[in-house]
């Protein structure tokens, strides 16, 4: 049977996601990331098929999502600290990390990342930080960070609604390149890499992580572990067959 835990790792709330019989026992473990305005249980799905195959799956709620949510803080808000919650995704994946270690439930170091859309941002993000990542799957997601926030921001002047300073954004920027993967792809060093995409989406450029891929894919020693599978007509959303073939790299890889 499969057991959903609510628990809190050092203090994020999460989901915990696995067999209830080796709830307490070292397995392999995933580290799954919602996207903008979505929460922890939306990936319920995907973490229980996962955990049907003998993993343990954590689902963490990001900064003012879910059970984080604040009603003191605005949408407007929200969005303007985009790339402040993406970057605090990477700092408490280390500590969900350390605590899982100290509970001793991570099964010979192997664990993996993955996420959807920002939640995808967030798995390039922390491949440019964490050596210890075995595996990664990124759905839907920009490993081109500082770009992608360019982006943004040229739309947000459009509209005439960025209340931030030149000052504050420039700053941003480079902050962002110190997690910035499309600036060091070295930093994959050949771990197994899966990247979907729909060829439609209008929110995450597909060209970002089809032309990231092309170029990180020439450092690789085995070309089989870096894969990208890109899905015609499809557009920011993701299909049932992005997360079984999801399932199924980590299978394999981890």
């Amino acid at each position: 049977m499969i057991g959903i835990f609510e628990e809190q790792l050092n203090d994020i709330p999460v989901l915990h996601v696995v067999e209830a019989a080796k709830e307490k026992k070292a397995l392999p473990t995933v580290v799954y990331f919602h996207g903008f305005t979505s929460a922890k249980e939306h990936n319920l799905p995907f973490a229980y098929l996962l955990a049907d195959s003998g993993y343990r799956v954590i689902l963490p709620d990001s900064q003012y999502h879910g059970a984080r949510e604040m009603k003191e803080v605005s949408s407007v808000k929200k969005q303007v600290s985009f790339w402040n919650i993406v970057m605090n995704n990477v700092v408490e994946l280390e500590e969900m990390k350390k605590e899982l270690d100290k509970k001793e439930l991570i099964l010979d170091e192997r664990i993996g990342i993955a996420g959807t859309s920002m939640g995808g941002i967030t798995t390039s993000a922390a491949l440019s930080q964490y050596s210890w990542i075995k595996t990664a799957a990124i759905l839907m997601g920009s490993p081109k960070i500082t770009t992608y926030a360019k982006t943004l921001v040229d739309s947000f002047k459009k509209t005439g609604n960025l209340p931030v300073t030149d000052e504050m954004i420039e700053e941003l920027y480079d902050e962002l390149q110190q997690y910035d993967l499309s600036l060091k792809p070295e930093k994959l060093n050949n771990r197994p890499l899966l990247f979907w995409h729909g060829e439609n989406d209008a929110v995450v450029p597909f060209d970002h992580s089809y032309t990231f891929y092309e170029d990180a894919s020439k450092l690789y020693e085995n070309k089989e572990d870096i894969y990208f599978i890109k899905e015609a007509n499809r557009d920011h959303k993701v299909s049932r067959h992005a997360v079984l073939e999801t399932i199924k790299w980590f299978k394999k890889h981890l």
